[in-house]
């Protein structure tokens, strides 16, 4: 296995790191990332099959399990009951308590909120150039998270707050600074939302909080802290993703000079499709090796890590023709961005319904919407998003 050296914090990486994605392809399905210290599968076949081999997983081995250090305590305590990094039995459990309150039919009821909340942010823009990730890809997927868990919208920069000191703990460049921001915001949230659980105990609503309370499985329910660490990651998780693959999609659209037809009702599932998969919110996910097991030539042992290039399975040749064109009327066969296998994203289909809604409305309300300015990348690897867009309406 030929080992790469690509550091990514490099500012050549952060703003596109699609050419090491394809140099590496072209040299075969998995290597050895020097800079991880860990076998990355970069092709589609090796990404696809690794997220569905029962030989690897999200949850720590149990003899390679460590206290972590006293600082990172509440960061710590709060992912440990994140279905995210969980493994069946456990993970079996959460994810059908969840799905048994986060159904597609309670989805599918927000769409009319989410038409609505579009028309007042657009009808709300300036005339002059502004940050477009701020004034809408943003806004829609956390005012939407409010609505959904039933916590006050003015919450909402208090949530974005919380969220964005807690993912950047995934970050490459995270430093020890991160950490106690991090913790201290693990802290903050767990805080709020379990008095907030226990207000909806004694007085419940409509709302998402209240149905993870009541989701029952022969008896069995979830824990006030498991409660606590799907609220977290549906905040964490569901909102992170959107507003990147918002803007991300917006700024390649305005790149490549949109078409009305994309944005057509029978268009725009093609479209939200080919943004995530032409350039996703997310560039990689890591799995752990549960026992000695070969992949595309390598032999993994238990406990060593591999990371999936879910970036770079999108634009693999040998899986799609032409695949660094961005193409949304092509077949939407190809995309790994919300993951696959017992860990596809549980959000996903919220996902699309907000990007498939705030699209069209965006685009309606400004025919003439161009760049204002070039976009740039955040140094926030493994994720893939931009520090802003600004954008101007004529």
């Amino acid at each position: 296995m030929k080992t790469l050296t690509q550091s990514p914090t490099d500012p050549a990486f952060v703003q596109d790191p699609y050419p090491f994605y394809a140099a590496a392809r072209a040299d075969g399905q998995m290597h050895h990332w020097q800079d991880y210290g860990m076998a990355a599968a970069f092709g589609h076949s090796a990404v696809h099959m690794l997220l569905r081999d029962r030989r690897f997983g999200r949850e720590v081995p149990q003899e390679l399990r460590t206290e972590g250090p006293a600082h990172l305590a509440p960061f710590l305590a709060a992912e440990a009951h994140s279905m995210l990094d969980a493994e069946p039995p456990r993970h079996t459990r959460l994810r059908k308590l969840v799905l048994r309150a986060f159904t597609s039919r309670e989805i599918a009821a927000l769409a009319p909120g989410i038409r609505d909340l579009c028309r007042q942010l657009t009808g709300a823009f300036p005339d002059q150039p502004f940050d477009l990730l701020d004034a809408y890809c943003t806004q829609v997927p956390v005012i939407t998270i409010c609505r959904l868990l039933g916590v006050p919208e003015e919450m909402a920069p208090q949530l974005l707050d919380w969220s964005h000191r807690m993912v950047a703990m995934y970050q490459a460049a995270r430093t020890e600074a991160t950490e106690h921001a991090a913790a201290q915001a693990a802290q903050d949230f767990t805080d709020f939302l379990r008095g907030y659980i226990d207000d909806r105990r004694d007085d419940p609503r409509d709302d998402l909080i209240t149905r993870l309370i009541a989701a029952e499985e022969e008896g069995d329910k979830l824990s006030t802290d498991e409660l606590i660490g799907t609220c977290i990651l549906l905040l964490n998780a569901g909102h992170e993703a959107t507003v990147h693959a918002l803007g991300n999609g917006v700024k390649t659209m305005l790149q490549q000079g949109w078409q009305p037809e994309w944005l057509a009702p029978e268009g725009i599932e093609g479209l939200v499709e080919e943004i995530l998969r032409f350039d996703p919110p997310l560039h990689m996910f890591t799995r752990y090796a549960y026992e000695e097991a070969e992949v595309f030539g390598h032999t993994f042992q238990r406990g060593e890590q591999v990371a999936l290039l879910l970036g770079a399975a999108n634009r693999d040749p040998a899986a799609l023709d032409d695949p660094e064109r961005f193409d949304p009327s092509r077949p939407p066969k190809v995309n790994k961005s919300f993951g696959g296998g017992l860990h596809f994203c549980v959000g996903a289909p919220l996902a699309r319904l907000e990007m498939q809604i705030a699209l069209p409305i965006l685009f309606e309300h400004c025919p003439d919407l161009k760049l204002a300015a070039e976009p740039e990348y955040s140094n926030s690897y493994h994720f893939h998003g931009l520090t802003q867009l600004l954008v101007t309406r004529s």
